[in-house]
């Protein structure tokens, strides 16, 4: 007695989808591939060429309405308010010591021992005195003989002790001193600041 195959019905329906399907696949690439070739031919013999796309804006032309500018770190800032004290002190000298960024907004400030409390403002406006004018408050005071009404300008205090932080031409800080007996030595403690940033 000899065994016949048995086939499922699951099995030939099987077989049978996969020869219509790689038959319904070859029929439908052989069209696509014949209508690709003549819609390209009749495209290249009755249509002028299209222009090519507009390049995509670039980010330089996206940002030409934005404006960068530098400013120093905190660290570089504290490191620039500590040799103001440092300075300072090796003088016998009690200060607050402030620094601002470009904007004139306060980065650091350092008040030394025994300095007095009118020096912690004082220090923060001749900062930003300094900075905003991109000079030493001991040149702006000069300033005063020919525009007195400079010293009205609100958050500004023209006394020596305060002088900017540039990079470049370009004022990105500034640093004020104040509390020492005269402008002069508070001035040159906040050189000291700007000068332990090699600036």
């Amino acid at each position: 007695m000899t065994a016949t195959p048995v086939h499922s019905a699951d099995a030939t329906t099987t077989r049978r989808l996969s020869l219509r399907t790689r038959v319904l696949t070859g029929a439908v690439a052989a069209a696509a591939l014949g209508a690709g070739t003549f819609g390209a031919v009749s495209a290249n013999a009755s249509t002028p060429a299209a222009p090519a796309a507009a390049p995509a804006a670039s980010s330089d032309t996206a940002d030409r309405d934005l404006q960068r500018t530098s400013h120093l770190t905190i660290d570089a800032a504290t490191k620039a308010a500590k040799a103001a004290l440092d300075a300072a002190e090796k003088e016998n000298q009690h200060v607050s010591v402030a620094v601002v960024d470009r904007d004139g907004n306060t980065l650091v400030t350092l008040r030394g021992d025994g300095a007095g409390p009118q020096s912690y403002e004082s220090a923060e406006k001749k900062a930003y005195t300094a900075v905003s004018w991109n000079a030493p408050t001991s040149d702006l005071v000069k300033r005063l003989e020919q525009a007195p009404n400079l010293k009205d300008i609100p958050g500004t205090l023209f006394l020596a002790g305060g002088v900017p932080v540039k990079a470049g031409s370009a004022p990105v800080a500034g640093i004020g001193v104040a509390g020492a007996p005269s402008g002069d030595l508070d001035e040159k403690f906040a050189r000291a600041g700007v000068a332990a940033l090699g600036r």
